[in-house]
């Protein structure tokens, strides 16, 4: 049996030999022919790979052979090598790479290996710079990690080697190309028709929303789907460490990202001077990606001077928790009582939205709080809605969504003339 297993793994790696080699000799006369003077197109980098496949005639390869060699050959020269095939999977939501010889991705909430590796550490490091520089971003030894986006909007992180001990690692996550609205999450069983129709009025009356959870439970999603219901008579400036959201329905909108500092005496632009800027742009609601630090100071004043409506994100485990991480957060760009702290979250946020993501890997609304002003020193917190698991149901989670309580604070509706139907 050892022998067998013996002779078929040496037959593989004869034929994979056989592969990388025709495949290596074909790119390397496309490289020969391409004019470095000048950008190619898509089209004239296939009639060059096809032509130099159609003059190989000594290798005899297969049908299949060809076809895989053609394609990875323009993946390699103009895509991400052998991630590009995983990028182009639209099914494919994250795509994790330790090391140039370990490739793992998340499909249909299932986390799988690739049977595909980068042909080796330089090759990786190549599509590393590919990838930051199409960011107009810089990963090096001096600043060995990075936040950036792919051309589609994906996410990007990547931490070079040595930091990361097995080699540089790059973890993207995959955004769908059309944005996921209300409906979508719907749908999805994400949340209830009720819910989605009482935060329609919410945020068409200028309620100024939170949106906690953890890790992938789906917050910049929410988020686009929410931003649906901004009028588009509105001006909405979005603020974010890489470009994510994608609101597409707003006509007069502004995006701003953040920008590193670099080697080339170029400074830095952090998210706490962009929201300083969007207040001089004429906002109508500021939409701040997500707050991690001293920026939550900014982002409260914005919401207590006027700019009814606007959103952010952060990451936490519960409402009360998202409360407590504001504070600790503001904390870090001054030195403010926690009193004054929390005068400032209860007057400038109105409504808490929690998501989190399920043990079947669906993402849900868990819960809806209203914050109720201030009473002992503590901000109080009234619920509005609950999900509430009942069960499974073929490897699914069940439940519903229970009201909790009705909005206290209803100016805001009034003022909008919508308080007619809002519970």
């Amino acid at each position: 049996m050892d022998t067998y297993r013996r002779e078929n793994y040496e037959m593989y790696k004869r034929g994979e030999d056989r592969i990388k080699n025709y495949t290596e000799e074909i790119k390397n006369r496309v490289l020969t022919r391409m004019d470095v003077s000048r950008d190619i197109s898509d089209e004239e980098l296939w009639a060059l790979i096809d032509e130099a496949v159609a003059e190989q005639t000594e290798a005899r390869p297969s049908l299949r052979m060809r076809e895989a060699a053609r394609e990875q050959i323009f993946h390699a020269l103009r895509g991400l090598d052998v991630l590009q095939e995983l990028i182009e999977d639209p099914q494919i939501t994250e795509i994790m790479v330790n090391g140039y010889q370990h490739i793992f991705y998340e499909k249909e909430g299932q986390l799988l290996q690739w049977d595909k590796r980068f042909s080796s550490g330089e090759k990786l490091e190549d599509v590393i710079q590919s990838i930051v520089a199409a960011g107009n971003r810089m990963v090096n030894e001096a600043a060995p990690i990075v936040d950036t986006r792919l051309r589609d909007g994906s996410r990007v992180n990547i931490v070079l080697s040595p930091i990361a001990i097995d080699g540089s690692v790059i973890t993207i996550r995959k955004f769908p190309e059309r944005p996921m609205q209300m409906e979508d999450l719907l749908e999805r069983g994400s949340l209830s028709q009720e819910i989605a129709e009482e935060l329609g009025r919410l945020i068409q009356a200028g309620y100024n929303m939170f949106v906690s959870g953890g890790t992938g439970s789906g917050k910049t999603t929410f988020l686009n789907a929410l931003s649906g219901y901004i009028p588009q008579s509105e001006r909405v400036i979005t603020i974010e460490d890489s470009a994510e959201l994608q609101l597409n329905d707003i006509p007069n909108l502004v995006r701003l990202e953040t920008r590193a500092a670099n080697l080339e005496n170029v400074s830095e632009i952090p998210i706490r001077q962009l929201i300083r800027t969007a207040l001089r742009m004429r906002p109508d609601r500021i939409i701040v990606g997500e707050c991690r630090g001293a920026e939550a100071l900014d982002m409260l004043q914005a919401m207590n001077t006027g700019h009814d409506g606007s959103l952010s994100t952060g990451h936490a485990n519960s409402c009360r928790d998202m409360l407590r991480r504001l504070e600790t957060m503001v904390l870090m760009g001054m030195e403010l009582p926690v009193s004054a702290i929390r005068s400032q979250i209860a007057s400038g946020i109105d409504v808490l939205i929690h998501l989190g993501r399920l043990r079947d890997r669906t993402r849900k609304v868990l819960d809806i709080m209203e914050i109720d002003g201030i009473e002992q020193g503590e901000i109080r917190l009234h619920p509005l809605y609950h999900f509430a698991e009942t069960g499974e149901e073929n490897g699914r989670i069940t439940g519903k969504w229970q009201r909790q309580g009705t909005l206290l604070h209803r100016e805001k509706l009034a003022a909008a003339g919508l308080e007619e139907g809002c519970a």
